[in-house]
C-alpha cells in the first residue's frame, strides 16, 4: 500500500491511520485545530477544500456519519488520500476529487453543502522565502489558488446559512475577514490560537455563515503549550482525546 518515502501515521484520538510523505506533504497542527473546531450536525454535508492528503476528512469522519467530499489539485496527494480512505474503510463516506477548486462552478451544482472546511495556502507569492520543493510550494503559497479563490469556491458550494470553517495565519486576519464579507460569508466566530500565554497569536480559526447577519463572537483564546513546554489539557485532548 505504501510507496517510496511514505509512512503510516496514527491519528490517535480518532484511531485512524494516514499515509504521509515528508517529500510531498505532511499535515500540521493547524489541520488538527481546524478539525477540532469544526462542529458537525447530524444532517450536515461537508466539503473540504485544499484537502492535501485528506487529513481533515479523516478527522471529521470521527464526529459522525456525515458524507464528506474533498477537493485537492495535486495528483500525488489525491492518490495518498484515497489510499488512506480505503485503508480506514471509509470509501462509503469520503470522496476525493482531483480538481482545481476554481472549477467548482463547472463541476458542482451550487448550494449543496452545509459545511465547507479549508486549510488554504497561507503565504502570498510575493513572500521572499518560499519552499523549494514544488509540492510544498503549492501547499503553502498562493501559487495555484488564492485566499479569495478558496472563499469564492465555498460561496458557490454552501447552502444559504451554511458555514465556512478556515484556519489561517493570524497575521492575515484582516485578509480573511475581508474575503469572507466580499463573498457574502459573514464572519461569525473567531478563535485566536497561541503557542503559549504572553506570546502573539500565530493562527486563527474563523467560522463564517453564508448570508448571515453581522455580529462576530471572539472566542476564548486557545493555548497549545503550558509554561513548562508540555501540552495544555485542551491540546492534549485534541491529540489523544478526553
Amino acid at each position: 500500500m505504501l510507496r517510496d518515502n511514505e509512512r503510516l501515521d496514527c491519528l490517535l484520538k480518532e484511531n485512524l491511520e494516514i499515509i504521509q510523505n515528508d517529500e510531498v506533504f505532511s499535515f500540521s497542527t493547524d489541520a488538527l485545530l481546524l478539525g477540532h473546531f469544526t462542529h458537525l450536525r447530524k444532517n450536515d454535508k461537508v466539503m473540504d477544500l485544499c484537502s492535501g492528503n485528506g487529513v481533515i476528512p479523516l478527522l471529521l469522519s470521527y464526529k459522525g456519519q456525515q458524507p464528506i467530499d474533498a477537493i485537492e489539485i495535486q495528483p500525488q496527494l489525491v492518490d495518498m488520500a484515497k489510499r488512506s480512505i480505503l485503508h480506514n474503510h471509509l470509501t462509503d463516506r469520503i470522496h476525493m476529487y482531483e480538481m482545481d477548486l476554481k472549477e467548482v462552478r463547472q463541476n458542482f451544482t451550487p448550494s449543496q453543502y452545509t459545511v465547507v472546511t479549508c486549510n488554504p495556502p497561507y503565504f502570498k507569492t510575493t513572500q521572499m522565502h518560499q519552499h523549494q520543493k514544488e509540492a510544498h510550494k503549492i501547499a503553502r503559497h498562493e501559487v495555484l489558488c488564492t485566499l479569495e479563490d478558496c472563499v469564492e469556491a465555498a460561496r458557490h458550494l454552501l447552502k444559504q446559512g451554511g458555514r465556512l470553517m478556515m484556519v489561517h495565519r493570524a497575521e492575515r486576519l484582516m485578509d480573511v475577514l475581508s474575503a469572507y464579507r466580499a463573498a457574502r460569508i459573514e464572519p461569525k466566530r473567531l478563535t485566536l490560537v497561541y503557542s503559549k500565554k504572553y506570546k502573539d497569536a500565530h493562527a486563527i480559526i474563523v467560522e463564517g455563515r453564508k448570508d448571515g447577519k453581522a455580529g462576530l463572537e471572539i472566542q476564548p483564546p486557545f493555548y497549545m503549550y503550558q509554561d513548562d513546554g508540555e501540552y495544555t489539557p485542551e491540546m492534549r485532548a485534541i491529540y489523544y482525546g478526553d
